[in-house]
C-alpha cells in the first residue's frame, strides 16, 4: 500500500528569555520564504514533537528551553507558501545566550504586542494567540471550520 499524501508536520516556540520574560525570541529566516519568525522547523522521523521543539530552539537561537504549553495548532493549507505545514506551537521559557544559528540570519528579542518586524507566514496570528493565552491562560482557538451537516470531513 502506499504512503498516504499529507501535510508536512513542524513545530514553532514562542521562547520567553528567563531573564526577560516580557519578551520573545525571533528569528530573522536565511532561506525563503523571507522574513522574521519564531524558532522552529520540521519534525524529524522518529522524533515526537516536544523534542523537534527543544532542538529547533536549540539549533536555532542556541538556548536550552522549558516547554510550557502547547499554544495551538496551526493548519491552514495556506499558512506557508512552500506547502500544507501543520505546525504545532508551543510556549517556552529559555535558558542561556541567545544567538542566532543554523537556519537563523539574526535574532531579536521583541515585544509581542508590537514586534516591529515583518513576520513570516501566520506568525502575526500565532503572537495574537499568544498574548490572548497570557491574559486568559487559554489555548489559540480551533478555526477550520466544521463541515455542513450531512458531509463527511
Amino acid at each position: 500500500m502506499p504512503a498516504p499524501v499529507t501535510p508536512l508536520l513542524a513545530v514553532d516556540i514562542v521562547i520567553r528569555p528567563a531573564d526577560r520574560p516580557e519578551r520573545i525570541v525571533l528569528i530573522e529566516r536565511r532561506n525563503p520564504p523571507p522574513g522574521w519568525a519564531l524558532p522552529g522547523g520540521f519534525v524529524d522521523r522518529g522524533e515526537c514533537v516536544e523534542q523537534a521543539a527543544m532542538r529547533e530552539a536549540r539549533e536555532e537561537t542556541s538556548l536550552e528551553v522549558r516547554l510550557l504549553a502547547l499554544l495551538g495548532c496551526y493548519s491552514n493549507p495556506s499558512r506557508d507558501p512552500r506547502g500544507h505545514v501543520a505546525s504545532l506551537v508551543y510556549v517556552a521559557d529559555g535558558f542561556g545566550t541567545p544567538r542566532a544559528a543554523d537556519d537563523a540570519r539574526r535574532l531579536a528579542l521583541a515585544d509581542a504586542a508590537d514586534p516591529g518586524l515583518p513576520l513570516a507566514f501566520d506568525h502575526a496570528l500565532i503572537l495574537a494567540d499568544y498574548r490572548r493565552w497570557l491574559q486568559t491562560g487559554e489555548p489559540a482557538p480551533l478555526r477550520c471550520p466544521e463541515p455542513p451537516p450531512g458531509e463527511a470531513r
